[in-house]
């Protein structure tokens, strides 16, 4: 394709292998990849598990990009609800990290009704998110990207 083309091209046109249109111009070890949602929940369930943490899988999402919520179960009634953060927060230096953000529960435990009301809620807004429930008396988390 000429540069003129390209300049009018689709962003679906300029598609090519590993390297996506905003990248055209860098090489495609450079372009910041995602790791997909599976893979991502998974290394969280073996990480709960090597931390002696009983942590499971309530709702199986997107494989590719679904949402990922994790809910902290405090085993007494209350936990606390982390959620994908907005885009706004994310850094230009590390796109393709996935942040957390406290979406119920995030100073003081809510309780589990709370969080149960809001997972409804995001599950209308998008049928496609994970949803991991952890349970831990002490509320660890193990989140490294937390708002």
């Amino acid at each position: 394709m000429t540069s003129q083309a390209l300049s009018r091209a689709s962003p679906g046109a300029l598609r090519s292998g590993a390297r996506e249109w905003r990248y055209a111009n860098r090489p495609c070890y450079e372009a910041p990849m995602r790791l997909k949602s599976g893979i991502w929940v998974a290394a969280y369930l073996r990480r709960c598990d090597v931390e002696g943490i009983f942590a499971a899988v309530r709702r199986r999402g997107a494989e590719e990009a679904g949402a990922i919520f994790i809910k902290i179960n405090r085993l007494d009634g209350t936990g606390t609800l982390y959620g994908p953060a907005p885009q706004a927060v994310f850094d230009e230096a590390r796109p393709a990290d996935r942040m957390f953000i406290a979406m119920a529960g995030g100073e003081k435990p809510a309780a589990e009704a709370e969080l149960e009301a809001r997972l409804v809620k995001e599950i209308r807004f998008d049928p496609d998110l994970w949803i991991v429930e952890v349970e831990d008396r002490a509320g660890r988390n193990f989140l490294d990207n937390l708002i």
